[in-house]
């Protein structure tokens, strides 16, 4: 059957609308840019049409040309800088369209045929401004979906039960996806990454039901996926460490995992030690290691969500709680401080978490730790960060399904109620 010629046309009109785009992007002409996309295109989501050779949308073509050439590149190795500076001029006008692109709606985190991130690309050529506006925008993007996810339409008055959309009666059904997780972010078509995680295939209920390979120096589960591993350990050390100033106090940590943190815990000597842990092989694994019988130490088999309304109706408080667990969504993680946190922790109590948001991408970290920040500002707690460099993991992730880390240093958040 012949093809029809009206259909090559067609293609051949969108081929070219695609590139006339990603020419006016890089030549950061907003002018003709703005007749591209608002008037001129039949494209529907013309801002973030894609070269099929590299993968650049806008974004990236705006960002790759403020590049230095090579001749510019040699010069500043030559010199001693790492990166050779971006042409002011230059910059500014990539500023300009990257700004007017993300006014279009110009998705902060598609990824290109090299995998990488608008962000990433001008990361990696040195253009921090630009960077700083793609980290923005990604702000904004994982609070509006948060604000989004926390929405609640209200049912129609006049005819209430009857008027449930497909993804309500797919909850209602046990249909939905799994709730993503805490520990690390994935990049989404939709351009945000809210609610992600390490592992996307791994869910809460999921998880809980898998075996597990606990070792010294690593878990997996049956999927093997990293729950956790022993480059961690300088990390819980030094939180444990900034939880518990002087012995004596009482703590709270959640998800003991191989038993890091609670170990470095226990070295500054607590009144008080709850561990709650929802997973029965660790739970297990727990008891082999005599954490049951350690002086102070109370136990708590099953997940936070069930156990610590209990503990908070009990008036039970800690000068110092640690939240550290797999599989969970940040949802859970907001859940967590905003519900629970406020009713545990002594008034001039301190408390903590495992920061690996996002942090198998540099700008999807940056993205989350001021996510983070604001949330938990907007729920009354003061945080400060300190930076720990990650020795560098190749050898770490052998056997293991995809790396969790990938970024240079840890940032360590520590929490306080607001003066």
């Amino acid at each position: 059957m012949a093809e029809d010629p009206q259909i090559e046309i067609t293609q051949i009109d969108v081929d070219v609308d695609v590139q006339e785009i990603l020419l006016a992007a890089s030549q950061h002409d907003n002018a003709k840019l703005r007749q591209l996309i608002r008037t001129q295109s039949a494209l529907p989501d013309a801002a973030n049409v894609k070269d099929p050779e590299t993968g650049y949308t806008p974004l990236h073509a705006a960002i790759s040309a403020c590049e230095p050439d090579t001749d510019e590149q040699a010069n500043g190795a030559a010199n001693g800088d790492s990166k050779p500076a971006i042409d002011a001029e230059l910059l500014q006008s990539g500023v300009n369209t990257v700004k007017f692109l993300l006014q279009e709606g110009a998705i902060w985190n598609d990824l290109d045929n090299n995998n990488e991130t608008p962000g990433c690309l001008a990361r990696r050529i040195g253009a921090q401004e630009l960077y700083e506006l793609i980290v923005d925008a990604g702000v904004r993007a994982e609070m509006l979906l948060n604000r989004l996810d926390a929405y609640e339409p209200l049912s129609d008055s006049e005819g209430e039960g009857e008027a449930e959309t497909e993804g309500q009666k797919a909850e209602a059904e046990g249909e939905t996806d799994a709730a993503p997780e805490l520990v690390d972010a994935t990049e989404q078509a939709a351009g945000t990454t809210s609610e992600t995680l390490a592992n996307p295939d791994v869910s809460q209920s999921g998880y809980l039901q898998s075996s597990l390979n606990i070792t010294q120096d690593r878990i997996l589960d049956d999927d093997q996926n990293g729950v956790m591993m022993g480059w961690e350990r300088e990390i819980m050390r030094r939180s444990a460490e900034k939880l518990l100033p002087r012995e004596g106090l009482k703590v709270l940590n959640v998800g003991h995992g191989m038993g890091i943190v609670d170990g470095f815990l226990q070295e500054h000597r607590p009144a008080v030690h709850h561990i709650v842990e929802a997973h029965a092989d660790v739970v297990a694994e727990m008891k082999r290691n005599g954490w049951d019988s350690k002086p102070g130490v109370v136990i708590h088999e099953g997940r936070w969500q069930d156990i610590l309304p209990g503990l908070v109706s009990e008036g039970l408080q800690f000068d110092a709680i640690y939240y550290d667990t797999f599989a969970e969504s940040y949802k859970d993680f907001k859940e967590f401080f905003e519900e629970q946190v406020i009713g545990l922790l002594e008034q001039e109590g301190k408390w903590g978490f495992f920061n690996g948001m996002g942090a198998d991408r540099q700008i999807s970290y940056d993205v989350y730790q001021k996510v983070a920040e604001m949330d938990l500002f907007e729920a009354g707690f003061d945080v400060d960060w300190e930076d720990i460099p990650v020795p560098k993991l190749e050898g770490e992730w052998k056997g293991v399904r995809r790396a969790y880390w990938v970024v240079d240093n840890y940032r360590l958040p520590l929490c306080r109620f607001m003066d």
